[in-house]
């Protein structure tokens, strides 16, 4: 590993525990539904914390969430200010994350290009 390079690694996995709990039990918007984090990247100087969400929905749900998600980022960095032990809190930024759409995708593809077995 390098070095200083854990640090971030350390603060990210903070980041994605606080606002995954948060989202569940705190977060009232109607707009952020079904949202999950499923990472957060830090930068090497611990400024910004890149969230990525997947949201179950339409892409119109989706924009909506992460409008919800963007206003209550002062809420989220204020919480997560309580817990982390840095000197500063990193900027929340929130992103989709289309891995989990993609492999959907791919396995319907997939399926529709198995032959059909005789019956």
């Amino acid at each position: 590993m390098k070095g200083g390079s854990r640090r971030p690694d350390q603060i990210a996995e903070t980041v994605r525990q606080v606002v995954a709990d948060l989202l569940l039990t705190e977060l009232r918007d109607p707009r952020i539904g079904f949202v999950t984090v499923t990472g957060v990247q830090v930068t090497n100087e611990l400024s910004v914390a890149t969230v990525r969400v997947s949201v179950m929905g339409s892409e119109a749900e989706q924009a909506l969430a992460l409008v919800g998600l963007e206003r209550a980022a002062g809420f989220l960095r204020t919480r997560l200010g309580r817990v982390l032990t840095t000197r500063g809190v990193p900027e929340l930024r929130f992103e989709l994350d289309r891995g989990q759409e993609h492999a959907a995708r791919i396995n319907q593809i997939l399926n529709q290009l198995k032959p059909e077995e005789p019956s």
